[in-house]
């Protein structure tokens, strides 16, 4: 398999800071083990927000190349990694992620959407959950939100943070947040200056259309 490290810059002008991320991407059929359009999107996002990461405990999901967990933990946030414990490559990618930024003390654990298995259940507190183009596949949907849903009652002012590129105004999970419990914020690309073709020193999301949502506890559970 060819290995190659692509490189994400962040930059704030004003404040003078800048940050550098570098992932590994395996050139092969695994959708999970190079860098989708989302994942720079949220990245800017997780910059943007980058006061409030530092010191919160963050959990990403799907990591595959790890991009916005791994600028997560580079502005200060306690991050765990995590992707399908049935997919032992996308965890070693993770591991080959961390290792390109010097950050070897970050844990990657195997949690697959939908089940209950040791990690999930032993996972310490949790205050964001992030994840870049988890809803590929509508066969997954339910078994993410039922994931997310864990997570957010066992750490009920958790929010996940995700985004993910449309590709058929068909594919929805409202249906899904409702019946498990959750509401969904939209959160407009321009408000955290995303909204263009081009982010992070990079030639993604391209023309891609991507949205950006912030998914938490439905607030009549939460006053329950």
């Amino acid at each position: 398999m060819e290995c190659f490290e692509r490189i994400f810059q962040f930059e704030d002008i004003i404040r003078n800071e800048k940050k550098t991320v570098t992932v590994t991407e395996v050139m092969q059929p695994s959708y999970g083990l190079y860098v989708w359009p989302s994942a720079p999107v949220l990245a800017q996002y997780i910059w943007h927000k980058r006061d409030q990461i530092k010191g919160r405990k963050i959990l990403e999901l799907g990591s595959g190349t790890s991009l916005p967990g791994i600028l997560a933990a580079k502005c200060g946030g306690n991050v765990t990694l995590s992707d399908s414990e049935d997919l032992p490559h996308c965890l070693e990618n993770c591991r080959k992620s961390c290792q390109a930024n010097g950050l070897l003390d970050i844990p990657v654990i195997g949690i697959t959407w939908g089940r209950f298995n040791e990690a999930l259940l032993d996972l310490p507190p949790v205050d964001i959950i992030l994840g870049s183009d988890c809803f590929y596949d509508s066969k997954d949907f339910e078994d993410i939100i039922v994931t997310v849903s864990y997570l957010i009652k066992q750490n009920k002012d958790a929010e996940f943070w995700c985004t993910h590129q449309e590709r058929s105004s068909n594919r929805t999970v409202d249906v899904l947040l409702l019946k498990w419990g959750l509401e969904c914020e939209i959160v407009s690309l321009d408000s955290f200056d995303a909204d263009s073709p081009t982010l992070c020193g990079s030639n993604l999301p391209g023309n891609h259309t991507i949205h950006m949502y912030i998914i938490r506890a439905d607030r009549r559970y939460k006053e329950k």
